[in-house]
């Protein structure tokens, strides 16, 4: 469709302009009207922060999130951007994305005195109505608000001429949404620049005697404060903001593993990849006890990042273990679980005491992730079946270099495997798939080991169990 090229047109096109907030605010009842969901494939706030932060919307409230990191803050503020209008017309030429009937830079003023309705236009897209800034110690005002050019000085312009200004991220952002992330990290001297953009809804810039009212809906992301020693949020600045949310992490296993199916990025190969639920509920297991491990640094957090790079590194471990087996699929087993070690360490703070024992304590959350999900999945009834089999003498080897086949074959020779199985899950057509059967068989006799029901002798990467008696 055609967009308005002049002033002229734009007013015969009968548009009319409101205010960011109101634009947002209008697409947000329309879309909840409808029943439709305004920030997807956002997964565990449905009940907690959707609801507020759709409040403070509705009400036209500027938003700071406190959470630790890894909970979702940045994309739920990007996501905001789909609540904008597709297209909006601005001033051609303009750095601030001037209103057409409301100008507020110099730049558009003069264009609009000068041309009248035969003013041009430009259009830009909600994708690009959009700033960020990740807050550090050494951003300046300048960066957000602007400062004098002197290239512009050079070229003859006198200091006092407001076209000397070189507009900074802020004001390029008129109209739009823009977003701090980690705030208290903002020097407090810059901090109390971004009062008057949040108060009054100005910037003043080099001491030059100018208005330049912003239309701007602004977020800002920060740990919360007694979690963090690298700065503070000074308080004129945070009461000036409409909305405090508080973020979390995901209390529920299902929404975690569902959160990190949606992100996690198996890698492309031809060996394809099946995760069995039961694994991939041990990797949220060992995140969830991470986060309240006391040999780990709860000050910062442990991101869902955690659990999906543990995803995608089981997955990579299973791929290089079917391609040196020759098997054509690649099933995680308890085995690739060691492959976890460093994509754990590298998303979480030993704290200074415990220091050297980083395997050790990673070690430890990986056993007892799998014996919590081992616990939670099958009952107490079909792991005596399993064991009365090991208690008359069966011994059972595992390890890498024990086939697909070879675990599947223990199916027939033990029947009680088989109830075990159906209680992870497995279908009957499961039973037919091998390297399904051999990741299953293994996760059961880890879990009766961990449980303290079977023996274990491990070596060289390979284990024997057998019963305890």
């Amino acid at each position: 469709m055609s967009q308005p090229a002049t002033l002229g047109e734009l007013k015969a096109d009968g548009w009319q302009s409101v205010p960011v907030k109101h634009e947002i605010r209008r697409n947000a009842v329309r879309r909840i009207r409808a029943g439709e969901d305004l920030f997807p494939g956002i997964w565990g706030y449905e009940n907690t922060v959707i609801p507020q932060l759709e409040v403070a919307l509705l009400a036209g409230h500027d938003v700071i999130f406190l959470g630790e990191r890894g909970q979702a803050k940045t994309r739920m503020i990007r996501l905001v951007l789909d609540l904008l209008d597709e297209w909006i017309p601005i001033v051609a030429g303009s750095e601030v994305n001037d209103d057409p009937f409301r100008p507020v830079s110099k730049h558009a003023k003069d264009l609009i005195a000068a041309e009248g309705d035969d003013t041009p236009l430009s259009w830009v897209h909600r994708s690009e109505r959009y700033g960020e800034k990740l807050a550090t110690p050494d951003t300046s005002i300048a960066d957000l608000i602007g400062e004098v050019d002197p290239i512009k000085v050079a070229e003859g312009r006198y200091l006092s001429d407001e076209l000397t200004i070189h507009y900074g991220l802020v004001p390029r952002t008129n109209r739009g949404v823009f977003a701090i992330n980690e705030l208290p990290d903002l020097a407090e001297r810059i901090q109390v620049g971004l009062l008057n953009v949040l108060e009054e809804r100005d910037v003043q810039i080099r001491g030059h005697k100018i208005r330049l009212p912003l239309d701007i809906l602004l977020f800002a992301s920060a740990n919360p404060e007694d979690y963090t020693n690298r700065g503070r949020i000074i308080t004129p600045l945070k009461d000036r903001f409409g909305a405090q949310i508080r973020t979390h992490y995901p209390t529920d296993v299902d929404i975690e593993l569902d959160i990190t199916e949606q992100e996690a990025v198996v890698p492309d190969t031809d060996v394809p990849v099946i995760m069995p639920d039961f694994m991939g509920e041990v990797l949220v297991h060992l995140t969830h006890m991470a986060r309240q491990n006391p040999h780990i640094n709860q000050r910062s957090g442990v991101s869902v990042r955690l659990t999906v790079s543990n995803y995608e590194t089981l997955a990579a471990a299973a791929i290089r273990r079917a391609l040196r087996t020759g098997e054509p699929v690649a099933v995680p087993r308890v085995t690739d679980l060691e492959a976890l070690t460093p994509s754990t360490m590298g998303k979480i703070e030993i704290e200074t005491m415990d220091e050297g024992r980083d395997a050790e304590i990673v070690e430890n959350l990986r056993k007892e992730a799998v014996r919590q999900t081992f616990r939670e999945a099958v009952d107490v009834d079909v792991q005596q079946e399993v064991i009365e089999v090991f208690e008359e003498g069966r011994v059972v080897d595992a390890g890498e270099d024990i086939s697909s086949t070879d675990y599947a074959a223990l199916v027939d020779e033990v029947p009680a495997f088989t109830s075990a199985l159906t209680a992870l899950g497995y279908e009957p057509g499961d039973l037919e798939n091998p390297a399904l059967v051999a990741s299953g068989i293994e996760f059961v006799l880890e879990g009766l080991h961990l449980s303290k029901r079977l023996n274990k002798e491990s070596l060289a990467g390979a284990a024997v169990y057998r019963g305890r008696t």
